[in-house]
């Protein structure tokens, strides 16, 4: 959710620049699908609500930036690639968190909403099996 708040607040058009050098096809369309899906879809996971079907789209668009963008800096999130007086100096992350985002996905879809998801509170209110 805060990585789609994030494309919102520097305008998911100016995220379309970024896919259309990536040669993304319909870049400021897909940038704007992409910034709501992160937006919606992490709302409905923090909610525990339609789990299991945000989490497809969020899973191909975790595959899309992994293999797009991260993959040619290899696997560590945390690249040092220098030391300055101030401190280490980092590089462009490589797809770790990716894959940790992936498997995390992968893992609400297959377990579904706890009992304090907003799932849960709606089949107790409404007497749902």
């Amino acid at each position: 959710m805060v990585h789609g708040l994030a494309k919102w607040n520097r305008g998911p058009a100016n995220f379309g620049k970024l896919l259309h050098v990536l040669g993304v096809p319909a870049p400021v369309p897909t940038a704007w699908l992409v910034t709501l899906l992160e937006i919606f879809g992490g709302a409905a996971i923090l909610a525990g609500v339609l789990i299991a079907l945000v989490s497809i789209p969020l899973i191909v668009s975790m595959l899309v930036a992994m293999f797009t963008v991260h993959w040619q800096y290899g696997f560590s999130a945390i690249n040092t690639i220098g030391l300055t007086e101030t401190g280490p100096k980092f590089g462009p992350p490589g797809y770790e968190v990716d894959l940790l985002y992936i498997g995390s996905l992968i893992v609400l879809a297959l377990l579904g909403p706890g009992p304090l998801s907003l799932h849960a509170w709606l089949r107790r209110r409404f007497k749902m099996p």
